[in-house]
């Protein structure tokens, strides 16, 4: 499974970008919130992504927070909502609003997304009001370290505290890496 890409950005086109990662060119599919944040090619950028493997394609979803592929993975698990409705959704509003929405049952929003009617908007709220966890400051607008997590899973850390960890205001304040994990382990020993 690739987890996420860092590398330089070749290109934005709508709905994708193509991501170099030393001589290996991945072609990307993201919504419009996460395009509007990625910089001008040539830049460095990081993707948290998802694999979705199919008989006849391997396509690569990639967002510029943890938060908006969280609310991704959500979408997909709804019937009848696919890759590229929840792309859609995602390129309505960022996260936060749309769990605002999803929480609020404002269907009439959700059904603005192409490819989204009212009866998919219901079965999205219905399916999700109560499912979606609270989005943190951090989680809706600032990327989650992936190295530190990865590092911290490595070390024998579940995902989730590797990210709890991860978003302690002491460990991002943290310059180095090596830092980082000192402070975040730190967080996560017993006290």
């Amino acid at each position: 499974m690739i987890r996420g890409v860092r590398g330089t950005l070749v290109a934005k086109r709508s709905g994708e970008v193509l991501v170099d990662v030393q001589g290996v060119t991945f072609r990307v599919q993201t919504s419009a919130t996460t395009l509007q944040e990625l910089g001008e090619p040539g830049d460095l950028v990081s993707l948290v992504t998802h694999l979705i493997v199919r008989e006849d394609e391997l396509a690569l979803y990639g967002f510029a927070t943890e938060a908006e592929l969280e609310l991704f993975l959500s979408l997909l698990a709804v019937s009848g909502v696919g890759p590229r409705g929840a792309l859609n959704l995602l390129s309505l509003a960022a996260p936060d609003r749309l769990t605002e929405w999803i929480r609020g049952e404002r269907i009439e929003e959700l059904a603005r997304a192409p490819g989204i009617g009212k009866k998919t908007a219901s079965r999205i709220v219905l399916e999700l009001r109560g499912r979606l966890p609270a989005l943190t400051e951090v989680q809706a607008g600032e990327p989650i370290d992936q190295e530190l997590v990865a590092a911290l899973q490595a070390l024998g850390y579940t995902a989730q505290e590797a990210r709890q960890a991860a978003t302690h205001p002491e460990v991002r304040r943290a310059p180095s890496l090596e830092e980082r994990i000192v402070a975040a382990l730190r967080q996560l020993a017993p006290p």
